[in-house]
């Protein structure tokens, strides 16, 4: 069984800063990409960043020059740093994480987590 928690949401004002993280346990092998999506009210689920084993990021073209994605491998975990944030920020921020829970597995399982809100206001 595998678990991804997030943290670090909670409301901020435009143009401030914030910082999710999210944690994954449980039988872990190996964990490959992760990434940060989103979904505002009425909306469909959007990528927000991603990030490679090795590190290489991605972003969506509107979070670019703002959000910093990065990751602890040893700690199975991945950061997204919000700055400068505004409105059109708000959302149910969602990690997510491909991995293999055993040596012997051929394929990735994707996971997600519950969820964490962020709402940009002044």
């Amino acid at each position: 069984q595998v678990q991804l928690v997030e943290s670090g949401g909670g409301p901020v004002q435009p143009g401030g800063s914030l910082r999710l993280s999210c944690a994954a346990s449980g039988t872990i092998f190996r964990v490959y990409h992760m990434g940060w999506y989103r979904q505002a009210p009425g909306q469909q689920r959007d990528v927000v960043a991603t990030i490679t084993r090795d590190g290489s990021p991605t972003y969506a073209d509107s979070v670019k020059g703002r959000f910093t994605i990065s990751r602890d491998n040893a700690k199975n975990t991945v950061y997204l740093q919000m700055n400068n944030v505004n409105a059109d920020d708000t959302a149910v921020y969602f990690c997510n994480a491909g991995l293999r829970s055993h040596a012997y597995e051929l394929r990735l399982t994707n996971y997600w987590g519950q969820g964490t809100q962020v709402t940009v206001s002044s």
